[in-house]
């Protein structure tokens, strides 16, 4: 039953996602298959209990989450905000040769600190960088390029809607530590992305900043501090017991529309079109959930995940090797598969075998996020790498030549945060959120 089942399901669902069926749908369909054929149920029967894992997986407070620090994010980007980033990181930068890239790197750093969204990074500095780098001669797919890669630091620096989605699916692990541990791990995938993206700019003949900006660096400084204030808000507030993550993003929205409203950048009609789009994006992502709880329960009713873990666990005992198998088959599923539904997929398959193997749940989860974000850049489904194209105007084939090498950097930060537990889990532990830092015995 349990191959039958496991055939039939992931086959089913991969065919309805090249047949280009929406994957909330693909997932939905492919469960009630899966459960008719391997005999968990009948289709009468599975309908009733398909509705209630619906709406036991949607049934969570920490959900609410994921919209407020989505709209916190899209007001970011048209209030204002990202624009002072942008010129923080220029100031911070502006003596390295390719500094426009190294600009573009530091300021997704920035922006993910505040927003926690790397498609919404991947807008915000593509538009407002585009521009700055074709005027400097720049080649549009390089700068491209560069923005793409550095957006996922955006959903590793806190505050992270992909780590508390994980933290939904995994049954409850610390936010709050899974926070803390995303300050390195996106810091390591950042400064591997910048060490590429300068390599490529001197080998190109970039120059250092010749922009003389009108306002003094102090301005530029002080500018920047209510910006860069939300982290301390937002963090500050989670680890000191104030407010949880859900309330945390309630915060991060009324600061950020307070800052908005002082700086006057973004009008009546604009706050209701990021309404609507938040809106539309937050109903998109919890269809995802309702579907895939139900795909949950056929796996655990089915054994898949029980299978797939001896499977691979009889391929080697060794946690070296067993990770490695786990990170090539995430990064080739992160090309098919956005985030959002590779973590309600893959959590209940993976995060068995890294507990069985002495991986702590906080260790595995930055782990896989750094794992997925890489795959938002990578053709043919990644998120990034269609809004970063999109913004820049250029086409995915010239993007990709530049954005091959900077994948080689981020698959070596990706191997460092896998096997040195300590970058995840130093942060956390030091703050006293989790009680080991190394392999768990």
């Amino acid at each position: 039953m349990v191959i039958t089942a496991t055939v039939v399901l992931f086959v089913s669902f991969f065919i309805m996602l090249f047949a280009g069926v929406p994957i909330s749908a693909g997932i939905g369909i492919a469960s009630v298959i899966a459960a008719c054929v391997s005999g968990v149920t009948t289709l009468e029967g599975f309908a009733f209990t398909a509705a209630q894992k619906c709406f036991s997986g949607l049934d969570s407070f920490s959900l609410l989450a994921l919209p407020f620090f989505s709209l916190g994010g899209n007001i970011m980007n048209k209030g204002g905000i990202a624009k002072r980033l942008v010129r923080f990181a220029r100031l911070l930068v502006g003596g390295i040769p390719g500094y426009l890239a190294a600009t573009n790197v530091l300021a997704n750093m920035f922006f993910g600190a505040v927003s926690g969204s790397s498609v919404a990074a991947t807008s915000a500095m593509g538009s407002i960088l585009s521009p700055l780098e074709k005027d400097e001669g720049y080649d549009p797919d390089y700068s491209a390029a560069v923005n793409i890669c550095s957006a996922p630091t955006g959903i590793l620096i806190p505050p992270s809607g992909p780590l508390i989605l994980y933290s939904i699916t995994a049954g409850g692990v610390s936010v709050a530590a899974l926070f803390m541990g995303g300050y390195f791990v996106g810091g390591i995938l950042g400064v591997a992305v910048a060490i590429m993206a300068l390599v490529l700019a001197k080998r190109l003949g970039y120059k250092k900043s010749e922009v003389k900006e009108e306002d003094s660096a102090l301005k530029i400084c002080i500018d920047a501090i209510p910006s860069l204030f939300a982290v301390i808000i937002v963090m500050g507030g989670i680890l000191a017991g104030i407010f949880t993550a859900t309330e945390a993003g309630v915060v991060m929205c009324l600061y950020c529309g307070v800052l908005a409203a002082i700086y006057r950048e973004m009008d009546l009609k604009t706050l209701y079109n990021l309404l609507a789009d938040t809106m539309k994006s937050s109903a998109t992502i919890l269809f995802l959930i309702a579907a895939s709880s139900i795909m949950a329960y056929v796996m655990a009713r089915t054994g898949i995940p029980n299978a797939i873990s001896q499977m691979i666990m009889g391929v080697s005992k060794n946690r070296y090797v067993i990770l490695l198998i786990m990170n090539v088959f995430l990064l080739v599923m992160g090309m098919f598969l956005d985030l959002t539904p590779a973590v309600l997929i893959f959590v209940p398959i993976f995060l068995p075998i890294a507990r069985r193997i002495g991986m702590s749940d906080v260790h595995f989860g930055l782990m896989l996020i750094t794992n997925l974000g890489i795959g938002s850049v990578t053709p043919p489904v990644g998120s990034c790498l269609f809004v970063g194209c999109g913004v820049a105007n250029v086409k995915i084939e010239g993007v990709t030549k530049y954005i091959v090498p900077i994948f080689v950097m981020m698959f070596v930060a990706l191997m460092l945060v896998t096997y040195i537990p300590q970058i995840s889990l130093s942060l956390p532990y030091w703050s006293g959120l989790i009680k080991s830092m190394g392999w768990l015995r």
